[in-house]
């Protein structure tokens, strides 16, 4: 396995046993994390994860964000399958490890919809949109922000995990989803967290690409 694939697998495990382990280890204790605590249990993660192993794989972390980089040309077709395969290994074990710690645990944090499917499936495209955009405008920004880009996607997911994971859980990460979805066995409604990432990857693109100085989006600013 190439260093970049075992970075992403490595860092999307640490993403999702201390995302979704926030989860666990809050029902096990209620009231000791709670929903603040699962939040900035996942944006402190990725702010971590994007120093540690950016510089080896870019910490996507995520197939959602590896899908709006090569949707916008910033990753080679050849990258997409392997990293998507790297990051779901690493939430499996993620995953696996909890399970083997709390059997008991009906969900081991998988995503759920609160409310009706409609609201998380919209929720979740908007939500994965705004990120991969901010990825693809950092990444292409000047040196200054480029270096506080893990702060800032990292605070992002906080921020969006604050206001929408009551209603849609908030996942913006099909990894994340469909790791503890069927490791527990909790498939309800699995096809929104999968599905709209996606779709909403796919819109950040042309969002950037009208917003962004010509190129950026690209890497390529003019």
């Amino acid at each position: 396995m190439s260093r970049r694939l075992l970075a992403e697998s490595f860092g999307t495990f640490v993403l999702v046993f201390a995302g979704t382990g926030a989860i666990v280890f809050d029902a096990a204790n209620p009231g000791k994390i709670g929903h603040l605590g699962v939040a900035l249990t996942f944006g402190l993660v990725v702010l971590v994860m994007a120093y540690a192993v950016g510089g080896v794989s870019g910490a996507h972390l995520n197939p959602a964000v590896t899908v709006g980089l090569w949707l916008a040309g910033r990753v080679p077709g050849r990258r997409v399958l392997p990293f998507a395969a790297a990051q779901l290994a690493g939430a499996f074990a993620a995953s696996g490890l909890l399970w083997a710690m709390f059997p008991a645990h009906a969900t081991l944090g998988a995503t759920l919809p609160h409310g009706p499917p409609w609201h998380a499936f919209v929720l979740e495209v908007w939500l994965t949109a705004v990120l991969v955009f901010v990825v693809l405008a950092v990444t292409a920004a000047e040196p200054p922000v480029r270096a506080l880009g893990g702060v800032i996607v990292g605070a992002l997911i906080a921020l969006e995990a604050l206001f929408a994971g009551p209603i849609s859980g908030a996942s913006m990460n099909p990894a994340r989803s469909l790791a503890p979805a069927l490791v527990s066995g909790s498939v309800q409604h699995l096809w929104i967290y999968v599905a709209a990432p996606l779709l909403g990857a796919a819109v950040a693109v042309p969002t950037c690409a009208l917003i962004q100085k010509p190129g950026c989006c690209k890497g390529e600013c003019a």
